[in-house]
């Protein structure tokens, strides 16, 4: 369901805006009259921006690598210098590399998980915080993750469990700034297939098969037994990102079929 002008004149920056929910969300808060940036290191998200524009929408296309503050500065400083303001920062950057026992972990892998998980939300969110303060307004929504409770990817759910804290410690302290902070925590979701790579390396027979088993217990875990759609994680983001959850702060919203996380 499409609301139309609710994002009317609004400026919101979508990161990992190339394919699945971020590229959902851009195109149709872009349909709900929002100016959209899209914010991806994949090259790709100049496709989306296209597919905006020619359905009338207005959005720009931005390609850098957040898991740096630097590509967290140069989104912001684009965005502030085409259109003037950020009224709307969706953090949607993440997803867990591997699939395996906290045991089978490499050190550096441990790190990777993190780097891509927590630091660009970290990132982005440190980088909007002039450009907001100095409006006097702004809403920030991040995506963590019902899998803070889960198999398989400890450090995953360590990084999304750190973007809980972040949105509740950012809420309370930029409240009073007129400045909102919330979170939704997606459960298992259902997507086209990636078009890059979680794991660049490949998936090993035994990587594959604790993936199945952390599918399981995400599947099990779910009242509804089943994957969310695209829709489903879609419409909670954009109602926390309007100006209809405005008494809305500090929160991390599950929506994960039931699952708390």
């Amino acid at each position: 369901m499409i609301f139309k002008a609710r994002f009317a004149g609004k400026v919101m920056v979508v990161t990992g805006a190339a394919q699945g929910i971020g590229a959902g969300v851009a195109t149709r808060a872009a349909a709900e009259g929002a100016i959209v940036v899209l914010v991806d290191r994949a090259e790709f998200v100049s496709e989306v921006e296209q597919a905006i524009v020619a359905e009338g929408g207005k959005a720009m296309s931005v390609c850098c690598d957040l898991e740096t503050y630097e590509g967290a500065a140069e989104a912001m400083a684009r965005a502030v210098a085409s259109f003037g303001r950020i009224d709307i920062l969706i953090n949607n950057v993440g997803g867990a590399i591997r699939m395996r026992p906290y045991a089978e972990f490499e050190p550096a892998q441990i790190d990777a998980e993190i780097r891509r998980s927590l630091m660009p939300t970290l990132y982005c969110c440190h980088a909007v915080l002039p450009t907001m303060l100095e409006q006097g307004a702004g809403t920030i929504v991040n995506l963590s993750s019902n899998a803070t409770r889960g198999i398989r990817r400890v450090p995953y759910s360590a990084a999304k469990g750190g973007i809980n804290g972040l949105t509740q410690s950012l809420a309370m302290e930029y409240a009073e700034a007129g400045i909102r902070v919330v979170a939704t925590a997606p459960g298992g979701t259902s997507a086209p297939p990636r078009r890059v790579a979680r794991n660049a390396e490949g998936d090993n027979a035994a990587e594959q098969a604790w993936m199945a088993e952390a599918v399981a217990q995400v599947t099990d875990s779910a009242f509804f037994k089943r994957y969310g759609t695209l829709e489903e994680q879609i419409a909670p983001i954009l109602f926390l990102a309007s100006d209809e959850a405005s008494y809305v702060t500090g929160t991390v919203l599950p929506v994960a079929g039931g699952d708390l996380g």
